[in-house]
């Protein structure tokens, strides 16, 4: 067990558990093997593949279009008898739901418990992206279209029935919530479980999201100014940056009381001092455009949150998509919420995990976190792949943050 420096405070929540399937890593162990080694898990494909997956062949001519993806292995892979399905049932049930739920059980079980041993309240908090195989699967099936809009079908492929999934299959009797709110969803999940256990609702809560596209093995058309890379590798706050690599992934992590935890010998990877979530409203030029007000208050209040003050950080894991808009105005709110508490320069790393595995979606966050996790637990920062000069719309001169690339000792 790995206990924390200082006295917990009553607010401290501790994870005790995690799970994943990330691009080239099917668990945690994997993947902080692939981040420490500098690994990029962007796969790129062949013509064949293309046309074998179903792309226009009029599509894979367009010069525009960029032959890379981010995905995982063996999504149309679950191992139905174990949680008392039949081949057929399991084929009506979505991949996302499928996975979540296997991974569900592993967060479980990485954590030391099964549903049965723990004995009290355990609460799921998770999401899922946009539903492609009820679409491009089920519906083209003979034996399923004429029957597509029945009540099982619904359930096994809306996205409502997620967490509830979960909590039925393994008899988890805490509350059982989906979270919905795009590339934010997981982080927000484990914000809405952490509250929970402070609420005393559960006693220990799982908390994820998870993207799987379906079509899987496609590129994408890239458009300029868009969140899609032109070449298929993420530069986050690079002077080339163009964009990321949007793909799949699933992520869970394992949340109890750090009081609990310590007093049940727990392991524990991390310790979550605070968190906050806000929204933006209309500062902002667009609907899908960040804004520098709305992130500055909503890290400036997780500081408050945690009792810290910005001078303590020594490392953040950003949004860090590699947009030329989106980087600069990230820093610079990250660095308008610093001066609140802190008057240091260059003293903070920075990082993005989508420089490695691509922008996940609604998975996005929570694979941040347990990147996060992992380097705590290791005590050492992996590099921010494809840096090289400063974007020139990023003042890091004047500002609390650095961006590490090589392999540093925390």
């Amino acid at each position: 067990m790995n206990q924390p420096a200082s006295i917990p405070h009553p607010n401290d929540i501790a994870i005790v558990g995690m799970s994943c399937r990330f691009p080239d890593a099917n668990d945690v162990s994997v993947f902080w093997r692939n981040l420490e080694q500098g690994v990029e898990s962007i796969s790129f494909f062949s013509e064949a593949e293309l046309l074998a997956a179903g792309v226009d062949p009029a599509l894979l001519a367009d010069p525009a279009y960029v032959r890379a993806g981010a995905v995982i292995n063996d999504i149309d892979c679950f191992d139905a008898a174990f949680f008392g399905y039949s081949p057929r049932e399991a084929s009506l049930i979505e991949p996302q739901q499928r996975i979540f739920l296997e991974c569900a059980w592993e967060a479980l079980e990485r954590a030391g418990y099964t549903p049965a041993s723990h004995g009290r309240a355990i609460g799921v908090f998770a999401g899922s992206a946009m539903n492609g195989y009820l679409i491009y699967h089920l519906a083209t099936r003979p034996d399923v279209a004429p029957s597509l809009f029945d009540f099982q079908i619904q359930i096994g492929n809306d996205k409502d029935y997620l967490t509830t999934r979960v909590s039925y299959k393994l008899n988890l009797t805490g509350p059982s919530i989906n979270i919905q709110s795009a590339c934010s969803t997981s982080l927000v999940a484990v914000h809405v479980a952490c509250q929970s256990l402070l609420n005393g609702e559960c006693n220990l809560a799982l908390a994820g999201g998870i993207s799987v596209a379906i079509p899987h093995r496609i590129g994408y058309l890239y458009q300029e100014g868009g969140v899609n890379s032109a070449d298929g590798h993420c530069r986050a706050f690079d002077a080339a940056a163009r964009g990321t690599v949007l793909g799949s992934g699933v992520g869970v992590v394992a949340l109890k009381r750090l009081a609990d935890a310590l007093a049940d010998g727990d392991h524990i990877h991390a310790v979550i001092k605070g968190s906050a979530v806000n929204n933006d409203g209309n500062a902002k030029v667009g609907y899908t455009a960040p804004s520098v007000s709305g992130q500055a208050a909503v890290v400036t209040e997780a500081l408050a949150m945690a009792g810290l003050t910005a001078d303590t950080i020594g490392y953040i894991e950003t949004h860090g998509t590699g947009t030329p808009m989106g980087d600069p105005i990230e820093i610079q709110a990250l660095t308008q919420a610093f001066r609140e508490s802190g008057t240091r320069q260059g003293n903070c790393a920075i990082g993005s995990v989508k420089t490695n595995i691509g922008h996940m979606d609604v998975a996005s966050g929570v694979a941040g976190l347990i990147k996060t996790a992992l380097m705590l637990e290791h005590r050492r920062i992996p590099a921010s792949l494809h840096y090289r000069r400063p974007n020139p719309g990023i003042d890091f001169a004047s500002s609390p943050f650095y961006t590490e690339i090589g392999n540093k000792r925390l």
